[in-house]
């Protein structure tokens, strides 16, 4: 592979591609806020706005305007979602609606956690990118909040019957190991070295499992055992290895060399684990007894699973070196390209069939929006750059050795 020209490449395709497609297609010019759910073309097929993907998309515009350029037009996209939510998102006390009508009006109620979470990390950014002082009490609030909702996220929209079987979920502590750097310029030392010791704790000694090979699965009882049951028989693939590469980061963060090898080994552990042998790709959902798994879409390929796949390879690759890394992001990178890519329109597929057949065509929708192929995008242009870079200071050196 040439690591340069594929620097290129997914700087590109993020910058020429994918952003324009939803900077032209997802701003609702007239009420404000986001349509997510675009067609191929980026025509609108629902005016629905679902409150994780609004905070992603202020999030993503304000991280790009914070760290890649300062372009006018990218913060008046995240600020002008931002306001939206401030206005209709919650219920005036920061619990945070699943989603709104096209006007702003509540559909369904705050039930989910990640509404909270992705619109902590949206005005966390905002605030960086604006200064607005607002955008951060609201950020620092609603993350008070989370911390409160950590022993029961769902609260009282809570379905399962309480103290017959109690499982806690993979979810939260795989987020907030995400949401610990997103927000450290938000919060006390004490407090954010407390979350980063509890969720390293939780995803490395808890969910990761030496006695099943060291996969990591998504729901354990409260005490950290294992649960024969279709909740705590299932593992997630694409789920575990995104998070190790906020484990990465959070090495890299505490000079860690020795989490760092632990994330990257889980990573290519996963991989093999969840890799379709028959037809290529990662799985959505296995069994780890190998049961049939209770979701219908357990053998898709989505997007979001193979290009945070790419993002752990690359950062596993220019942590340590490990050549199974490069070798597996080959792999993984030109699965992606081949089957997600829409070479007609802007943005990318997201769901394929086993047999990775583009099964929906929609390039947005309830679960799909402006987040995870920019932010896959980025990362990768990012640390290939590093990549990169490292290289040719190593070449520079030797060169200067063999001179003197």
């Amino acid at each position: 592979m040439n690591l340069l020209e594929l620097e290129k490449q997914y700087k590109m395709e993020l910058l020429d591609n994918v952003l324009p497609f939803w900077i032209e297609h997802s701003i609702d010019k007239e009420y404000g806020g986001y349509f997510t759910c675009l067609e191929r073309d980026g025509s609108i097929f629902d005016t629905d706005k679902f409150i994780w993907l609004q905070g992603r998309e202020v999030w993503m515009f304000s991280m790009l305007y914070n760290k890649v350029e300062k372009k006018q037009e990218w913060l008046d996209c995240a600020v002008q979602g931002g306001e939206f939510l401030k206005k209709y998102g919650h219920d005036g006390n920061y619990n945070w609606y699943f989603s709104l009508n096209r006007q702003g009006e509540p559909l369904v109620e705050p039930y989910n956690i990640f509404s909270y979470t992705f619109a902590t990390m949206a005005f966390g950014q905002l605030y960086k990118a604006t200064g607005n002082e607002e955008y951060a009490q609201i950020a620092s609030k609603t993350f008070d909040i989370i911390l409160s909702k950590s022993d029961n996220p769902k609260g009282k929209w809570n379905k399962a019957y309480p103290g017959t079987r109690n499982l806690k979920n993979f979810a939260l502590p795989m987020i907030l190991c995400n949401l610990a750097l997103e927000i450290e310029h938000l919060l006390p030392p004490e407090t954010l070295n407390d979350m980063i010791d509890t969720c390293i704790h939780e995803v490395m000694d808890v969910f990761l499992r030496p006695e099943l090979g060291g996969i990591i699965i998504e729901n354990v009882t409260l005490d950290g055992k294992l649960s024969d049951t279709f909740d705590g028989r299932l593992v997630n693939p694409g789920h575990a290895i995104e998070a190790m590469w906020f484990i990465m980061d959070l090495g890299v963060r505490l000079n860690n060399k020795q989490l760092i090898d632990k994330a990257v080994k889980t990573t290519l552990t996963m991989l093999e684990y969840g890799w379709d042998k028959k037809y290529g790709g990662v799985f959505y959902y296995v069994d780890r007894l190998g049961y049939p798994p209770q979701q219908l879409e357990w053998d898709q390929k989505l997007w979001w699973v193979h290009l945070e796949t790419l993002i752990s390879l690359l950062k596993g690759y220019k942590l340590t070196g490990s050549k199974e890394c490069l070798e597996w992001f080959e792999k993984v990178h030109n699965y992606t390209w081949a089957n997600f890519k829409d070479e007609e329109h802007p943005e990318w597929f997201g769901y394929l069939n086993r047999r990775s057949e583009v099964s929906l065509t929609l390039k947005g929708g309830k679960w799909k929006g402006c987040f995870h192929v920019p932010r896959g995008l980025y990362q990768c242009w990012k640390t290939l750059e590093g990549i990169n870079q490292n290289s040719q200071a190593e070449s520079s050196s030797c060169k200067s050795e063999v001179l003197r």
